[in-house]
């Protein structure tokens, strides 16, 4: 249990404020003792959160927005994750228990364009306001590493080619890497795949994909939805696990990316991976999704720190208020 050092830390420090992730309830409470303000924070979506307090709280009723659903085969892991115990208290419960113990206001890395009507169910489900952090897009780093990759997409046309990667968190079984690799020798599309085996496990890259295909390592989930967004970069979704499902019917509800059907079962299929890729990026169809991608990009260079800046004026009027 982390607690006795934490509170020792708030003890020590004794900050004005806490800001807290979601599922660690006792952060708050601890503060609490200690008459600190706490923040709750929300670094995955507002929908994931939305729907998820929705769903344990109506479950028989459906989630307003319609363009938001689970298909059948992501149910069952949706509220397993919901049902599940941490220290004896169920996920579905600590998240209620985060929002509940925040101070007037939630924090969530989103921004309007993205998910504006969510942002206002969130607000009404927990009965706070929602303070949108906007995406917090890490700047580039120029890294030696990826300079062989760079080389090698200079030599295509631009938004010819597609970037495959599923997180740190998902690895493909050898049917789901092939029936990828098939839908991507399909579509004729210029691609890089990141490919990751569990840790410990003893598979070479030949040996897992067809020959040909240029691979390395990097991240995925809601922050690379936000990096997508950023730089204006349409999403070709195909969600394993998660929040990811949610996510990826927010990107093609709001129109910056089409998603990749499974069947019934959850599998992966070829001539779907094809389709969807030769739609986005060469056919005509796919226009209104890179215009649409390009405008959201836009629309947040223009914004600039503005998100931010309302950040730090919430924060510190919270602060005026309780100090």
């Amino acid at each position: 249990m982390a607690s006795p050092n934490f509170y020792k830390i708030l003890t020590t420090l004794a900050p004005n404020l806490l800001i807290y992730d979601f599922l660690q309830p006792w952060a708050p409470a601890l503060a609490e003792t200690l008459n600190i303000p706490s923040v709750n924070f929300l670094s995955c979506s507002t929908t994931m959160i939305s729907f998820s307090i929705h769903d344990s709280g109506n479950p028989r009723v459906k989630y307003p927005f319609p363009e938001i659903y689970l298909h059948e085969h992501e149910v069952n892991q949706f509220n397993h994750r919901l049902d599940s115990f941490a220290n004896g208290v169920k996920n579905a419960d600590r998240i209620k228990d985060c929002y509940k113990r925040s101070l007037n206001i939630i924090l969530i890395k989103t921004f309007r364009e993205l998910e504006g009507k969510h942002i206002d169910y969130l607000s009404h489900l927990t009965d706070k306001k929602m303070v949108p952090v906007g995406a917090l897009v890490q700047e580039e780093i120029n890294e030696e590493e990826g300079e062989e990759i760079i080389e090698w997409l200079n030599k295509k046309e631009r938004l010819s080619t597609v970037f495959v990667s599923f997180g740190s968190e998902y690895f493909l079984s050898k049917k789901e890497i092939k029936e990828m690799a098939q839908g991507l020798e399909l579509s004729k599309a210029n691609f890089i795949w990141v490919v990751r085996f569990p840790m410990g496990e003893k598979v070479s890259v030949e040996e897992a994909l067809p020959k040909g295909l240029l691979v390395d390592l990097c991240h995925c989930g809601w922050s690379s939805v936000m990096e997508s967004m950023k730089y204006g970069v349409p999403i070709l979704a195909m969600p394993m696990h998660l929040d990811q499902p949610l996510n990826a019917r927010v990107v093609e509800e709001v129109g910056v990316g089409v998603e990749i059907k499974k069947d019934q079962n959850g599998w992966i299929q070829k001539e779907e991976v094809a389709k969807v890729v030769k739609e986005v990026i060469k056919e005509k169809n796919g226009e209104s999704v890179r215009k649409k991608a390009k405008e959201m990009s836009e629309n947040l260079r223009n914004k600039g720190d503005e998100e931010i800046d309302g950040v730090v004026e919430e924060l510190v009027q919270l602060c005026l208020k309780c100090n």
